[in-house]
């Protein structure tokens, strides 16, 4: 199964870089670099929210819904750009990050910030535009695979993160929760600022077997 760094390295990959980067006003190589530490970590962040019965019945709900399932923005992603993205996919953007990292986001956009080097409202907007995306490319994957149960929801989103099987879930979940405390996005500032060992491009590292 093609794993979310090949999306970002494919035809299709280039042009939702191509597309956000003229959405959020910064270079492909900014926003490639800011999608290919947030991607791992949105995803992260939802494999271990289906970790719990609710959650996972919650991200099985989404990805089944009219909006994603099947993957259509990723069909149309022409007329998803064409136009700039209007205030219903903004909206549903901050929805969807608003659901996966809480009060955490705030966080998370300053990690990737201070390690991209990409201003923080910059990575706000790539990231909200960003989240449909993966949404419909997760729901297009649970689609074809046929992924209607809390655990094909959470083992396809690690076979797309690069783990395979509980064992390689479990070292996804470690990195992310490197003090162990149940919360991975708890982690996250103290990668970007040093205070953890390890950072989110060894995250990425780990997680991509580079």
């Amino acid at each position: 199964m093609a794993g979310i760094a090949d999306l970002l390295n494919s035809d299709l990959g280039k042009q939702i870089i191509g597309g956000v980067s003229g959405e959020a006003g910064t270079s492909t190589q900014e926003t490639t670099s800011v999608l290919s530490m947030a991607l791992p970590v949105l995803m992260g962040a939802m494999q271990k929210n289906a970790s719990s019965p609710e959650g996972a019945s919650s991200l099985l709900g989404a990805l089944s819904g009219s909006k994603h399932s099947g993957g259509g923005i990723l069909d149309n992603l022409g007329g998803f750009f064409d136009g700039g993205i209007n205030q219903e996919d903004e909206q549903d953007g901050a929805g969807i990050l608003g659901h996966i990292l809480g009060s955490k986001q705030s966080t998370v956009e300053n990690a990737i910030s201070q390690k991209s080097g990409v201003s923080t409202s910059a990575v706000s907007k790539i990231i909200k535009i960003a989240a449909p995306i993966l949404m419909g490319y997760l729901g297009k994957q649970a689609r074809s695979q046929n992924v209607n149960s809390a655990e094909g929801v959470s083992g396809l989103l690690g076979n797309l993160m690069g783990g395979q099987g509980e064992q390689n879930q479990s070292l996804v979940t470690s990195l992310l929760d490197s003090d162990g405390d149940g919360s991975v996005l708890d982690d996250i500032a103290g990668m970007a600022f040093g205070g953890k060992k390890g950072g989110v491009g060894d995250l990425l590292g780990g997680l991509f077997g580079k």
